[in-house]
């Protein structure tokens, strides 16, 4: 327990990196995969295939290489930015491939009569999918897009190595001070659960209040 009292600073620091990263790359992934869902059923070919390409690459990358890629690469080509903010735009991009095939698989549930409506009133494509579309499809969406942003929080331990203060880094700092290993990584695991639980907390009242009645 001495562990923790003497060293709740380090712990906050951690904690509150972790919970930066988890926000801030959630918001990026959410508007990116919404943005790549868009392409992925818009009616314009390039769209759908820049948004297949996408999906397809960030997926099948081990997101440690494209920490490597976006932290270590991109200053190379002059672009040189504080690395919490390039490990946010890592796990954003990575995150959103999968945000993206949960808003699609959302998109296809919703029958095609819908969007064959809308356009026989007139509206644009944009206006259907946003006004008719994705508000039906969000309500299947739920679970999948909760359980993908949970997978960012944990994924968020990498940006340790990177030099990015995060909850998991602090096992450095305190195992160079003599702390016992196995406390120390037993606080670091009950901050993730704080973390995860909370978000699951609040997507479970989401799925209650505009969830799909089964």
């Amino acid at each position: 327990m001495n562990v923790l009292t003497s060293n709740f600073d380090t712990y906050a620091k951690g904690f509150l990196g972790t919970v930066e990263l988890t926000v801030y790359s959630s918001a990026l992934a959410l508007l990116l995969g919404f943005v790549m869902a868009s392409f992925r059923v818009a009616p314009v070919g390039s769209l759908r295939a820049f948004g297949t390409v996408w999906v397809a690459v960030l997926r099948n990358t081990p997101l440690t290489l494209l920490f490597f890629a976006v932290l270590l690469g991109l200053p190379r080509f002059g672009l040189v930015l504080p690395f919490q903010v390039f490990a946010v735009l890592a796990l954003g991009c990575y995150t959103s491939a999968f945000i993206c095939e949960a808003l699609r698989s959302g998109i296809n549930t919703v029958p095609k009569g819908q969007g064959e409506a809308a356009r026989s009133l007139g509206m644009t494509f944009a206006q259907t999918l946003t006004l008719v579309v994705l508000p039906q499809a969000f309500r299947s969406v739920i679970p999948p897009v909760g359980s993908t942003l949970i997978a960012l929080a944990k994924n968020s331990a990498i940006a340790g190595a990177f030099s990015v203060t995060e909850l998991l880094g602090t096992y450095k700092t305190l195992s160079e001070l003599g702390y016992n290993i196995v406390w120390t990584f037993i606080w670091i695991a009950v901050g993730y659960l704080i973390i995860t639980l909370t978000i699951s907390a609040l997507f479970n009242l989401m799925e209650r209040h505009w969830g799909v009645v089964r």
